[in-house]
């Protein structure tokens, strides 16, 4: 298990590195950077100005150059203007050239420095991605009992008025996409025209303080539509190893059928469906984008919208970095308890 663990470990930062600098790749594309040279500078800057703006700030350097030196592993640029201004990477304001240290990547904990937010991008993504955690948590606190519920109820019996039920239940909630189900419960629960006015429409109170009021919603929007896909594979789980030979041996020894279910069916259903809830980490942390424009909650996808419709480059390329981590973080937790539930798996 040890050396399976280290291999993962090894393909993840291969992965992590190839993912990152595909984003690089694309955030430094000269469009891209032109139009940063004129938001932080002037709107009416000519191509030259523009060039000497980008070479003074070292965007106009080889692409593995720049990369190197954001990842900390090459040594940041030095610049010096006209003037006799020295600029660099890794000298700081009011620091002088001999002071600065030499590498000052995401490996140092330089993450960059937002555009828009003006504010280091690690306090930036630790503060946001905070906010969405506790949005993720009562997630799947609702979420996945529920849809292990209506999984396993509508599995028991294949076929039957309550799997049909069920199964039509999860079929709706996966297909309504998130913004029809956000508009809808909050025209329905929070609108003050038509609606019940049971909750608040948006969720910005609830970055302070939380409660069942304010961030209800956003969490049952959310939970609706991963509900269901995790229903349905449980449901299909539950409908197939209710038809193994060691369930009917079990019927015919006299055992209940409460018993079958729990002792006997359960943990060997819950196998598939527990690879799918742990795919629900990345999609939540990146899937929250549309709920959390709507409610206007200012969480982690909040800040991807906003990073990617003004152009923040470094905010944008540290909220991949947290993405890749989470996504290869939860992928290598999902191989593990896989192996652990299923014991017929080996690993060498």
């Amino acid at each position: 298990m040890g050396l399976f663990i280290l291999r993962r470990i090894a393909v993840m930062i291969l992965t992590a590195l190839c993912l990152t600098f595909i984003v690089f790749f694309l955030t430094n594309l000269y469009p891209n950077l032109e139009k940063l040279a004129k938001t932080q500078g002037n709107m009416r800057m000519t191509d030259t100005q523009v060039d000497s703006w980008l070479e003074n700030r070292g965007y106009l350097e080889p692409l593995p150059v720049k990369y190197g030196q954001w990842l900390g592993v090459l040594p940041g640029y030095v610049t010096e203007d006209p003037e006799g201004a020295v600029r660099g990477r890794c000298i700081d304001t009011g620091m002088e050239p001999e002071e600065a240290p030499t590498f000052c990547g995401v490996l140092q904990g330089n993450w960059g420095y937002s555009t828009v937010f003006q504010d280091g991008v690690w306090d930036i993504v630790s503060t946001r991605l905070a906010l969405t955690g506790k949005l993720m948590f009562w997630v799947m606190v609702l979420m996945v009992p529920s849809a292990l519920i209506l999984g396993v109820l509508a599995g028991m019996r294949e076929g039957s008025r309550t799997d049909r039920t069920l199964s039509t239940v999860s079929i709706v909630s996966t297909a309504t996409p998130e913004y029809v189900s956000g508009v809808i419960l909050i025209a329905v629960f929070a609108s003050s025209a038509v609606g019940l006015k049971w909750f608040k429409g948006t969720a910005t109170s609830a970055m302070e303080s939380a409660t069942f009021d304010n961030f209800f919603l956003p969490v049952l929007t959310i939970a609706l539509y991963g509900m269901g896909y995790i229903a349905r594979m449980t449901r299909a789980s539950m409908a197939e190893v209710m038809t193994q030979q060691y369930i009917r041996t079990a019927r015919l020894k006299g055992v209940s059928f409460r018993n079958v279910v729990l002792k006997h069916a359960l943990r060997n259903a819950l196998i598939a469906p527990f690879t799918v809830i742990m795919l629900q980490f990345p999609w939540l942390l990146n899937g929250v984008v549309i709920v959390e424009t709507l409610f206007n909650y200012k969480g982690f996808g909040w800040t991807l919208v906003q990073a990617a419709g003004n152009n923040d480059i470094e905010l944008l390329l540290g909220v991949s970095i947290v993405s890749v981590i989470v996504v290869l973080v939860t992928q290598l937790i999902s191989d593990v308890g896989y192996v652990y539930l299923n014991p017929r798996i080996s690993v060498t």
